[in-house]
């Protein structure tokens, strides 16, 4: 049975950093849409563009990963996965296709994460996009942390 690792937290919580080590260990495709989106954006700084790209992205990822599980390929995505209804949508869909779903939620304080982009921020990798403070501070209202009657493991 093929597996779909959705990687759940904000920005600077490791994300890509856990996917890489998953890839290795569990034999998956790994897919992040910031990779697809760093190398089709003309200007890093408009984030309209960045947004408008992101769905579009994130669709084309889970056809490709929807395939991959029919084939028996673990397939990880590293999209966040903010709300709830948005990883229960997920796994209903990758449930009904015969996948196991494992939700692995980065579970990182607000000033680890601030610490961390800073720090990204001064040695952007090609990758990776600029984050303010601002940002980070909003997007955390948004968020919403797996729990009742999510299964999920936790990493700090």
């Amino acid at each position: 049975m093929a597996a779909l690792y959705l990687i759940c937290g904000l920005p600077g919580s490791g994300k890509t950093t856990l996917a890489k080590r998953l890839e290795i260990s569990e034999h998956a495709l790994r897919l992040c849409p910031d990779e697809w989106i760093a190398q089709l954006l003309a200007d890093h700084n408009d984030s309209a563009e960045m947004d408008r790209l992101r769905s579009q992205v994130e669709s084309i990822q889970w056809d490709v990963s929807k395939q991959a599980l029919l084939l028996g390929v673990n397939v990880i995505l590293e999209n966040g996965f903010w709300s709830k209804l948005e990883r229960n949508n997920y796994r209903r869909e990758a449930e009904a296709l015969g996948a196991e779903v494992k939700l692995c939620f980065l579970d990182i304080p607000l000033e680890t994460l601030w610490d961390r982009l800073s720090h990204r921020n001064s040695n952007l990798p090609p990758d990776s996009f600029h984050v303010v403070k601002e940002d980070l501070e909003m997007w955390a209202t948004w968020f919403e942390p797996p729990g009742d009657g999510e299964q999920f493991e936790r990493f700090s």
